[in-house]
């Protein structure tokens, strides 16, 4: 019988390996689809807010299409920020370009929907670009709101943001009345951050899953996506 213990280490090690290549799969999507951002927008449902995506570093919008096509099924009218590229730039420069997009669409009580790095930048707005509150929150799915060790293994500057006591992960920490406005959701393990997800302040929703980029197309999350999303509008 193999122990209880081995036995989680075992799963682990699979989700990690299904993880890889589920990114590389959207990551290709990215690059070789034609995808229009047009087919997931309309007119929002009663009671559906429009929704804007925010994908983490290194994804293109398309690496979230699960959760889009989700969204625009349950009658939101979803946005998505094309001048974002790869998320490469800095928060504070992303969250600009978020901020654009939303005031040039006119939004009103949007949901932000975010991924990893997505999710600090989705903080940001909240603390830094909400005066008229047009946000009515985020949330944010396998988002290293504390960082991640991992993080000094790979010495490239737009990984910096990620190390435990970055600057801007230090000033983010502090920004803790929107905390309230925030859905974390997570699973049982992320290889990219052993520490979790976890939010002091938000509503955090810890499932069974495992992994960093698939969970984006699993049931579990989509339905959790959903749930938060219709706590933060009421």
């Amino acid at each position: 019988m193999i122990p209880p213990r081995l036995r989680e280490a075992g799963a682990d090690l699979a989700a990690w390996g299904l993880d890889y290549a589920y990114a590389l799969r959207w990551q290709l999507a990215g690059f070789l689809g034609r995808w229009d951002p047009a087919h997931y927008r309309g007119p929002s449902e009663p009671g559906r807010p429009p929704v804007v995506l925010i994908p983490g570093i290194y994804e293109s919008w398309t690496f979230m299409l699960p959760v889009a096509g989700l969204l625009r099924e349950h009658g939101h009218d979803v946005h998505v920020v094309e001048d974002l590229r790869f998320n490469t730039g800095t928060i504070e420069e992303m969250a600009a370009l978020v901020d654009a997009h939303i005031r040039g669409e006119g939004l009103e009580r949007c949901v932000l929907v975010a991924h990893s790095k997505g999710g600090l930048i989705g903080k940001y707005l909240l603390a830094h670009h909400n005066e008229r509150t047009v946000i009515h929150g985020l949330v944010a799915v396998h988002t290293p709101f504390t960082g991640s060790e991992l993080a000094r293994l790979l010495p490239l500057p737009a990984l910096r943001v990620f190390l435990p006591h970055s600057p801007e992960l230090t000033a983010l920490t502090t920004d803790r009345e929107v905390d309230r406005r925030i859905v974390s959701v997570y699973g049982r393990f992320d290889p990219h951050i052993p520490g979790g997800s976890r939010l002091e302040g938000a509503r955090n929703v810890r499932l069974g899953t495992r992994g960093h980029f698939r969970p984006l197309s699993d049931p579990r999350v989509h339905a959790a996506i959903l749930e938060a999303i219709g706590t933060l509008v009421r």
